[in-house]
């Protein structure tokens, strides 16, 4: 069972090696500014302030690593305990941060691009899984407002989820550690691709719950997010 107390090391990996391809910029997405600091720093902050976590690992693109050593001593991140080299998807990244963690762990994995995540996210998660022996992780998410269609490749519409039943997943998503980097081995070796990490560990049979966040709670990848960015900043 999950525990609080000293034998269980509590380690937050914040993924932070995307390159910002998608929204046309000439450096990395986790570079733009929100109040003065670069996101990953406002989302590492979160770690360092909260007691619970016992270290943090950055994993970052290997041109940026030393970078983003510079920027974590510059806003007193201590917590950092490795910074991992970035792959090609963020699957591959998440899988070379998973390799300095220890399986008897708790695990949260965090985007470093969600500026408006908050310290609430991550304890509410934690203690969902805490409290509850019988599940293997716990992912945050939000009710889908829209109607969500499936459509083939010609973009015929073949089914309408019920709207009821749908949630948007994001970050953090917290797990026990051993299901999480066994989840991982195992989607290496059968070349499976997810979109996140409860995909992985859905895949092999783990059973996972979410828990309530908020629909402010967003990813910056299009453009359009910039524009909100600035919004949410004035």
């Amino acid at each position: 069972m999950f525990s609080s107390n000293s034998e269980i090391r509590y380690t937050l990996i914040v993924a932070a090696a995307g390159v910002g391809k998608r929204m046309g910029l000439s450096y990395p997405k986790q570079f733009l500014e929100h109040n003065g600091k670069p996101l990953f720093i406002n989302v590492l902050e979160i770690g360092e302030k909260l007691k619970l976590i016992s270290d943090i690992i950055i994993v970052t693109g290997k041109e940026l690593k030393e970078e983003v050593k510079n920027m974590c001593e510059k806003f007193k991140i201590t917590k950092v305990k490795y910074i991992a080299e970035g792959g090609r998807e963020r699957q591959d990244s998440i899988y070379n941060a998973l390799k300095y963690c220890d399986k008897n762990s708790i695990i949260a994995v965090q985007d470093g691009v969600r500026p408006f995540f908050k310290e609430k996210y991550l304890e509410n998660a934690l203690n969902e899984l805490k409290n509850n022996p019988y599940i293997d992780g716990v992912v945050v998410g939000v009710p889908v407002k829209d109607t969500i269609k499936v459509v083939n490749e010609e973009g015929i519409i073949i089914s309408t989820p019920v709207r009821s039943t749908l949630v948007a997943a994001q970050t953090p998503q917290v797990f026990r550690g051993k299901i999480l980097i066994e989840a991982y081995e195992k989607a290496k070796k059968e070349n499976f691709l997810g979109t996140d990490d409860s995909s992985l560990v859905e895949k092999y049979g783990g059973k996972v719950k979410i828990s309530l966040g908020d629909y402010g709670n967003i990813k910056i990848t299009t453009i359009e997010d910039i524009s909100f960015l600035k919004r949410e900043g004035d």
